[in-house]
């Protein structure tokens, strides 16, 4: 059985650290191909023209003027037991680097509304149904600009 995340040296957790990836993640990857069967065509990363985007959303729809960020629960702090989870292990770092991105996504996101853009999240924990998520993508991108 693999060792607990709480008994890691910080070696062994720095480089666990440098294998987690911030782009082409398994839910982005998971959405983007939902997207695609179904006919939408994208951009990447906060693509649009004129430049970046506020944030690099994951999915840009520039004739549209919609974005979606595809969040893992954990980093974003989402209100779901995974994004709930408080690691025990060097607890005032993780609360402060969690609450730092949560504020960082919610001023990047009313960047975005100011200009314009109509924004979807997209949490982690949604991705296990399908169905539901589906309704909610093809709902999101065929709607009216709000």
């Amino acid at each position: 059985m693999g060792e607990s995340r709480d008994t890691l040296t910080p070696e062994q957790r720095s480089l666990n650290m440098s294998k987690i990836r911030g782009k082409d993640t398994q839910p982005e990857l998971l959405v983007r191909r939902l997207l695609h069967a179904k006919g939408y065509r994208y951009r990447l990363h906060g693509q649009a023209r004129g430049g970046n985007l506020p944030g690099l959303p994951d999915l840009v729809f520039a004739g549209r003027h919609k974005v979606i960020f595809v969040n893992g629960c954990f980093w974003h702090f989402h209100d779901c037991t995974v994004g709930q989870h408080a690691p025990a292990a060097n607890a005032e770092f993780w609360e402060a680097k969690r609450t730092r991105t949560r504020d960082r996504d919610a001023e990047q996101r009313a960047q975005l509304k100011e200009s314009g853009w109509d924004v979807l999240t997209v949490w982690e924990c949604e991705l296990k149904n399908r169905s539901a998520l589906e309704d909610q993508l093809t709902e999101f991108l065929e709607r009216g600009a709000t």
